[in-house]
């Protein structure tokens, strides 16, 4: 960052000097043309107001010959060349040369001629000097004309350029030196803020100690500092994700790997062999029901996979979930109430179902022997409603807010022992998510939990 903001400052600082350069010269040069111009009008006509060439060439009865040319040595002048022409073009008298050709044709001639005055600039482009013109007719017919000679704009350039180039390494140099000091005044507060934040992940920077860092900055520390604190708990997420899924995996595997063990040594009794199947298969059964749960979740961590939204009748789903709930209900000798009135939502449909389900499951799963589950799918307040009740366990009210996090168990005995995995309502909650739809919960142990999904 500092290379580019003294690059930058240099830049700028040669563009400003050319262009300035460039520009005041321009400037200069034209107020100069005009000035050498207006110098040679004034000459002119105060040279023709002395009289003295129309009293020369009234003397000569307007022959060339006869022209005292002696008489106007006291007008030569080292910077401004007099030239006097008849009418026809011939050149009487030159200060600066002699045995002219005729200067007829020379536009400041002809507009003289014409009009009383004419002026022109001419160019050489071997000494880079402009030739400027003015030429006035005097009442006799005769034309005076006065020029100078000038620096051309290049050759301005040319000499002004050893200046130039100094000023320009001059404010090159300073542009360096500060660009430098300000590139580091400019970086203090971000490096300061880094060093900021590295100490209060470690630790060591204590309360009341602020990060200190420039103001138009805060949007910017809030945005990293709030991905910083989401990549940590992320990983802290992965990380007990990873210690959850070891755990919950390990325990099935191990009461396999045991059960086996004993069967293959025969260490079992042939009266335990059946109670020995029934423990590998039904720990066979929870590590699958795992593994499928730990699938679905990582499908639906993928937001981008394909879903298929369309109108769905949410009474109808919950209404066959319950259907499919029945029997498992009646094992548990829970009773599962359903209630609902037809209403559309723009769902998928097997997410939507998949959601009833887990919710059900969950209610009559953890309930008490004689409980009750009660369902109602229609609508409240204008919004499609799904509604779970029942009178099982209960969750205290600082828990509520964790019961949608993977493996999260309120009694984890009780939910080993219904053969939960800990996933369901992880399910639920990403579910919601993928409809934008609101989760509310409402408990109190020992009296029962309501969940509600607002669409």
């Amino acid at each position: 960052m500092r290379q580019t903001i003294n690059l930058r400052l240099a830049l700028i600082a040669l563009i400003a000097i050319i262009a300035s350069t460039a520009g005041t010269t321009a400037v200069f040069y034209r107020i100069f043309k005009q000035q050498v111009s207006a110098d040679l009008k004034i000459n002119a006509e105060m040279l023709k107001d002395t009289g003295i060439f129309q009293n020369l060439y009234a003397a000569a009865g307007g022959k060339k010959e006869a022209v005292d040319i002696n008489a106007l040595q006291g007008l030569e002048h080292e910077k401004v060349r007099i030239t006097w022409i008849d009418g026809t073009g011939e050149v009487l008298y030159d200060n600066d040369a002699s045995g002219l050709q005729n200067h007829l044709d020379r536009p400041e001639i002809r507009s003289a001629l014409e009009r009383g005055a004419g002026e022109s600039v001419r160019n050489s482009d071997t000494m880079n000097m402009n030739t400027y013109y003015y030429a006035v007719r005097l009442d006799n017919g005769t034309i005076l004309r006065l020029s100078t000679q000038a620096y051309t704009i290049s050759r301005i350039f040319l000499e002004a350029a050893p200046i130039v180039l100094l000023i320009l390494g001059l404010t090159l140099a300073a542009c360096i030196l500060i660009g430098h000091l300000l590139s580091a005044s400019i970086m203090e507060p971000v490096k300061r803020m880094a060093e900021q934040f590295e100490e209060q992940e470690d630790g060591s920077v204590t309360g009341g100690q602020t990060l200190t860092y420039y103001k138009e900055l805060e949007p910017f520390v809030e945005k990293i500092r709030i991905q910083h604190e989401n990549i940590l708990a992320a990983a802290k997420s992965r990380q007990d994700f990873t210690a959850n899924v070891s755990h919950e995996l390990k325990t099935p595997l191990t009461a396999i790997s045991g059960y086996a063990e004993l069967l293959e040594n025969h260490l079992a009794d042939p009266g335990q062999e059946e109670h020995i199947a029934r423990q590998i298969r039904s720990n066979a059964e929870r590590l699958l029901a795992l593994i499928n749960d730990i699938i679905r979740l990582s499908e639906l961590d993928h937001k981008e996979l394909p879903r298929q939204y369309v109108p769905v009748d949410l009474s109808e789903v919950t209404e066959l979930c319950c259907d499919n709930l029945r029997v498992y209900a009646d094992q548990k000798k829970v009773n599962l109430e359903y209630r609902g009135d037809p209403v559309t939502v723009t769902a998928d449909r097997d997410l939507l179902r998949e959601l009833a389900e887990n919710i059900i499951r969950n209610a009559v799963q953890y309930n008490r022997e004689g409980g009750f589950v009660k369902v109602y799918a229609g609508t409240e307040n204008g919004r499609p409603i799904l509604r779970v009740t029942d009178d099982g366990i209960g969750i205290a009210k600082d828990q509520q807010e964790r019961i949608f996090e993977r493996f999260y168990r309120v009694d984890k005995s009780r939910s080993r022992a219904s053969g939960g995995t800990g996933l369901g309502l992880a399910i639920v909650k990403h579910i919601a998510q993928l409809h934008e739809a609101e989760i509310r919960v409402e408990s109190e142990p020992g009296k029962g939990t309501e969940i509600s999904v607002i669409f």
